[in-house]
């Protein structure tokens, strides 16, 4: 075993949200560097599948909700570093963007700051205080609440985030599986840019390894910008399916969404997302100039061409042998 393995396995790390798509991912990076990992999830029952990822006794999951602050201090216990990766896309009950993405990452940053850890907290390209998204002003009010509570901690804003369990690739896939017509909301001309799963995890551990600027806002964005539209003829040329594009007003993807909220997956449809699809996700010019993004911290960052036929092939009318159309 290495040096370098060795001193981390001298550090704890709290992982908030770890059992999620994002969460799986940085689990497994942080746990080929060697360090111990405590996992805090609200059902630590349901997160069996996160011990694989470690050697015996490296991984251990523990109950945390970010509602409730006595939890998040019992979680930090004796932990040098904590990453936030908790996040929702829909609010439901008691798990509203507020609830969730301001006053929990308030709890656990001011729990950083009592424990004197480093904190590593992931937010989100678009995070605005002045946005018509509900989703975007939470992100912004929890960046602010880091902030204020732990000055020195590390933010994180990734843009769409795509990989094998991702809602984003998948889901269009099967939407595509299932639909003959795709709706383009807004036209489709909403500019993204797409970042790898692994590559986002690459970068939140060299944040814990320390090799991020302390209290710098890193935006992470894939190779490549592309349109709402160009992402759907990606997927479906990678799942060999013919499908007409439709576009779909915003107001009227709006008024949909009034009964596709409710609607189970993958048709999912909330107003607020309506909402977000408004305004282009990609990373700024001022983050670019500043070296505050993947290649700013030596990742050269993979493109959803290069990744996503590894898993999309399921979504292929014959599977993974289906020989490609011309």
């Amino acid at each position: 075993m290495s040096s370098y393995v060795t001193a981390n396995s001298d550090t704890l790390i709290t992982v908030f949200g770890g059992s999620g798509f994002l969460g799986r991912h940085v689990v497994r990076a942080l746990a080929k560097r060697g360090y111990r990992i405590r996992v805090g999830v609200r059902r630590p029952e349901l997160a069996g599948h996160l011990q694989p990822l470690g050697k015996v006794g490296q991984i251990h999951a523990v109950q945390a909700n970010l509602r409730f602050p006595a939890s998040v201090e019992a979680a930090t216990r004796n932990a040098g570093i904590m990453v936030n990766l908790v996040g929702i896309l829909a609010g439901s009950g008691a798990q509203t963007f507020d609830a969730v993405h301001a006053k929990g990452a308030a709890a656990v940053a001011q729990a950083a700051a009592a424990a004197d850890a480093r904190l590593v907290h992931v937010s989100a390209i678009g995070a605005d205080p002045e946005s018509a998204s509900a989703y975007a002003r939470s992100k912004a009010a929890g960046e602010a609440a880091v902030r204020e509570a732990s000055p020195t901690s590390v933010i994180m804003r990734p843009s769409v985030v795509f990989g094998p369990e991702d809602n984003f690739t998948n889901r269009f896939a099967s939407m595509a599986r299932l639909m003959p017509v795709l709706p383009l909301i807004g036209g489709g001309a909403t500019r993204m840019q797409p970042v790898y799963v692994e590559d986002v995890a690459c970068a939140i551990a060299d944040a814990v390894d320390g090799a991020a600027k302390p209290g710098a806002t890193y935006e992470l964005g894939g190779p490549e910008v592309l349109s709402l539209r160009e992402i759907f003829e990606i997927v479906l040329a990678m799942t060999d399916r013919a499908r007409t594009l439709a576009p779909l007003p915003f107001g009227l993807a709006r008024l949909n969404a009034l009964a596709l909220q409710f609607a189970p997956a993958p048709f999912t449809l909330t107003r607020d997302q309506v909402t977000l699809l408004k305004s282009d996700n990609v990373v700024s010019d001022a983050a670019k100039a500043a070296g505050l993004t993947l290649e700013g911290l030596g990742i050269t960052p993979d493109s959803i061409e290069a990744v996503a036929p590894q898993y999309l092939w399921r979504f292929r009318p014959q599977g993974q042998f289906q020989r490609k159309s011309a």
